[in-house]
């Protein structure tokens, strides 16, 4: 581990988690219970210690995570003293705000783009904090750390402010609300580092296990829900996974692993050529998923 970048990048992130609080009346950080949001709380808690965090958490649940990240959550925030906010897609779909895919390639990822901007409505949310990284994908490289969305919540790639050494610009107009990213600069392999030096607990799901699964598409889904679609000829066997990434089950996929501890994970990540999001189907619809869904309003 490269204890100095490390450092560094730390000290940056607490920096921004503090001008966030500084700068903005009514912040909120977002939480779903994987690795990058993990990190993002125990930041947090370095940043304002000795006093409590100072904002409250928002999970927009899609009704389709995984068991073990929903169970952590909940005890995570519960040991923390947070406010925990959860807003459930599921209540959009029988309001019939938007409307539930079908088929073998059907997520609820897509739909919590309107979930997020109604929480953000309900509770007037100025400036929403994430754990979203530039080196996941080439529309979150184009990010900057305080990113201003339209009051429709919509996202301009070419109409960004400039940030200049550590100024951060909070200043918006009404309506308009700001996206930050805190560890914006950090590596999936500096996340894990992270981890491993603070000795953070994290969901059960990261680390290998045995499961039952079946192969589509070159992929590995669970099959231990009734979630993903699996069809009649798609076999069930029992394989040695694990997650490198937490999104629904119906768009997220395992990879086989051997690494039970975090050193192993750290040890794996190190030696991987393919990047983490390389197991979410979501990001393979078109080549510009990920940009468009953004534009929309998704984090």
């Amino acid at each position: 581990m490269n204890e100095l970048r490390v450092n560094t990048l730390e000290s940056e992130a607490i920096y921004i988690l503090r001008e966030v609080a500084a700068q903005f009346e009514k912040p909120v950080l977002l939480f779903s219970g994987g690795k990058d949001s993990i990190t993002l709380v125990r930041l947090a808690q370095k940043a304002f210690w000795p006093a409590k965090i100072p904002f409250p958490f928002l999970h927009v649940d899609t009704g389709h995570n995984f068991p073990e990240t929903i169970e952590f959550r909940d005890r995570l925030t519960k040991e923390l003293g947070v406010e925990l906010i959860v807003r459930n897609v599921q209540d959009n779909i029988d309001a019939g705000k938007v409307v539930e895919e079908t088929g073998k390639y059907a997520s609820r990822n897509m739909l919590q783009t309107e979930t997020l901007l109604d929480a953000i409505e309900e509770f007037g949310f100025d400036a929403c904090i994430g754990g979203a990284r530039r080196d996941e994908e080439k529309a979150r490289a184009k990010e900057r750390i305080f990113s201003v969305r339209s009051d429709f919540g919509e996202w301009d790639e070419k109409n960004q402010r400039p940030e200049l050494f550590d100024l951060l610009n909070g200043k918006i107009e009404l309506g308009q609300n700001v996206r930050c990213f805190p560890i914006s600069n950090w590596t999936e392999l500096d996340v894990w580092s992270y981890i491993e030096r603070e000795s953070i607990e994290i969901p059960s799901i990261y680390f290998a296990h045995k499961r039952k699964v079946f192969l589509r598409d070159g992929m590995i889904w669970s099959a231990e829900d009734d979630v993903v679609f699996r069809a009649e000829d798609e076999e069930v066997k029992e394989m040695m996974v694990r997650f490198r990434t937490v999104g629904d089950m119906s768009c997220t996929a395992a990879v086989l692993s051997d690494a039970v501890s975090i050193s192993k994970v750290v040890e794996e990540i190190r030696d991987s050529s393919i990047s983490e999001r390389g197991a979410r189907i979501d990001d393979k619809r078109s080549e510009a998923a990920m940009e468009k869904r953004k534009q929309q309003g998704y984090f």
